[in-house]
């Protein structure tokens, strides 16, 4: 992760994440250009096709790009004008299931919390603990404060944890995760992405393996990279499904504090939080009145609408924000969120992209 600059007295990290530099180097500004060029020649004719605010439109436009991309082959055949049209579907597509999954309770009354925090000082537990008993969670934390405890200690139970939780007959359970992070590996405590995924999968299938549903974990990593990681969390998860010929009911709901090839960002001195989370607790715990449970909803729009400014400077136009002029892009990291769908779902999305039948789809979506 990266600190905040400016006057601020409080000390930064540079770079949270050891390996973040190297990869971040790597990455280029390709991927900015290529977002820059959608906006540029794609999205004015997508909104007009549309009935979104500017803002809606904002918030869900990096999720149709990055869906575009992916699916590129099967869009880029299409004359413009029919393109654009399936990219208006899409939108559509995915504002509907922004708006269908709201309500979804991430923090609240008879949620489960497990929590798994970087060793780092200043990093305390209560920054799940406090909002665990302002929303009446029962919430169990591990981070290696122990000298006798190994990293691979603490991983290990965590990864126990985990695997309670995603038994079927276990309650709705939210699993928050701050620290270092890489595409492939929750860095903190060296958790491969594929062992974590192949914990999920053998805790919810079962020693006589029955449909693995994964519908009642909400699963939050505030670290570099994490929306990566959760795109490759979700592909083995489906992955491990086939080839164990294991049907998969429902990913579980993945929230990501960076978006894709971003680090995260975190100022550090007696206390240490990263930004994404700071947000979630400035929100939550800090503001009164607190709402009396903490919805999907709620990421969607108050803690997006918070990141937002990282980077960024509003454009004020009387009383109104008009837009938004980037500062730093090193600072941006905006958060996204990506929800499971069902077989129906993947159907319907399968039809909007106009997918052959061998052509791969993805059984989650990024919604902003």
């Amino acid at each position: 992760m990266h600190p905040t600059p400016g006057p601020s007295p409080t000390p930064a990290i540079r770079l949270l994440c050891p390996a973040a530099a190297l990869l971040l180097a790597a990455l280029g500004p390709a991927g900015a250009a290529d977002f820059a060029s959608f906006q540029r020649d794609d999205s004015p004719a997508v909104a007009e096709q549309i009935d979104l605010t500017p803002k809606q439109y904002r918030q869900i436009e990096p999720s149709l790009y990055h869906l575009a991309k992916q699916h590129a082959e099967a869009l880029d055949a299409l004359p413009t004008d029919q393109r654009r049209g399936r990219l208006a579907a899409l939108a559509r597509f995915i504002e509907a299931k922004r708006q269908a999954v709201a309500e979804t309770q991430v923090i609240g009354p008879g949620q489960n919390l497990i929590g798994l925090l970087d060793p780092a000082h200043g990093l305390d537990p209560r920054e799940i603990s406090a909002l665990a008993a302002t929303y009446r969670c029962p919430a169990t934390i591990f981070k290696k404060t122990d000298p006798t405890q190994t990293l691979a200690d603490v991983g290990d139970a965590f990864l126990a944890a985990v695997a309670s939780a995603a038994r079927p007959d276990s309650g709705p359970t939210t699993v928050i995760v701050l620290g270092h992070g890489l595409p492939e590996e929750i860095q903190s405590y060296h958790i491969p992405v594929t062992r974590l995924a192949d914990t999920l999968v053998a805790a919810a299938a079962g020693p006589e393996p029955n449909t693995v549903d994964l519908g009642s974990l909400t699963l939050i990593c505030d670290d570099c990279y994490s929306a990566d990681f959760m795109i490759n969390l979700g592909r083995r998860i489906a992955a491990r499904c086939r080839e164990r010929s294991i049907p998969l009911a429902r990913l579980p709901t993945l929230i990501a504090g960076t978006n894709r090839d971003c680090v995260g960002h975190a100022d550090v001195g007696v206390k240490f939080v990263p930004h994404f989370w700071r947000n979630v607790i400035e929100l939550f715990y800090i503001r009164r009145p607190r709402p009396a449970a903490i919805t999907l909803g709620d990421f969607l729009e108050k803690v997006d609408n918070m990141m937002y400014g990282y980077g960024r400077r509003p454009i004020i136009d009387g009383s109104r924000v008009v837009g938004y002029r980037l500062l730093d892009p090193q600072m941006v990291q905006d958060p996204v969120v990506f929800v499971p769908l069902d077989d129906a779902e993947i159907e319907q999305l399968r039809t909007l992209l106009g997918l052959d039948d061998n052509a791969p789809c993805d059984p989650f979506l990024d919604i902003g």
